[in-house]
Formats: structure tokens, sequence, C-alpha cells
């Protein structure tokens, strides 16, 4: 299954913000945590994670800093700052509303054929 772009991206700030809560990261790592935690459904690629750390901490929901590496190559290491975790928690009451909406359509009987019941083997 492939994930529309447009879900991915919408998705990619909370979690990032998700990861960065339970302790700080760098990127290679976010990147092995997102296709773990989606068991290989999301596929996201450098050049996609990496702008959206840089624009994270831009405007303040991530800090970051330069450290070496086990193998001696300098690694940036993300944490979530204050402003970070406030806005997370933002994006965990919104997404839980559209995930509500979402639960409530398609677990609703199919009503006259809705695309929803369609395409979830309904009328």
């Amino acid at each position: 299954m492939r994930i529309g772009k447009d879900l991915v991206a919408a998705a990619a700030t909370p979690v990032v913000l998700g990861i960065l809560a339970e302790g700080e990261s760098y990127g290679y790592a976010i990147l092995q945590k997102v296709a773990e935690l989606s068991e290989g459904k999301l596929e996201w690629s450098d050049g996609m994670l990496y702008p959206l750390l840089h624009r994270l901490e831009r405007v303040g929901h991530v800090e970051s800093e330069w450290r070496t590496s086990p193998s001696g190559r300098p690694r940036k290491h993300y944490r979530l700052s204050a402003q970070g975790a406030a806005a997370l928690a933002e994006h965990h009451r919104q997404w839980t509303v559209v995930g509500d909406v979402l639960d409530r359509l398609w677990s609703a009987p199919a009503q006259g054929g809705t695309a929803a019941g369609l395409a979830l083997g309904g009328a």
C-alpha cells in the first residue's frame, strides 16, 4: 500500500514531534523509527525529513546540537522544545477529532451506497 503524498505531508510534523517527545534523536534514526512504527508503510526520504526538521527548528519546535557519532562523524541531534511539546499537544487534539470523524464515517452502516461504505465492502 502506498500512502498518498498529501496524507504523508499532513502527518509529518506530528509524527516527528511525537518521535522527539520520546527522546532526542538524529535524522537517520528518525527515518528508521518512522519505518518501524508504520511497519514499512511510510517511506520517508532524507529530502523529505531534513527540510521538515530545519523548519521545525526555525519555528522553535525543536532544538539541535552537533555531536560526534561513535564512528567519529558529526551528527546533528534534535530534541523537542517546550514550544514543540505544546505544538504536539495541539496536533494530538486536532488529529483526535479527525480520527474520530473518520471512525464514525467508516464504522457507520453504509447508507445509499456511500463511497466510504463501498470502499469498505458495504452496500
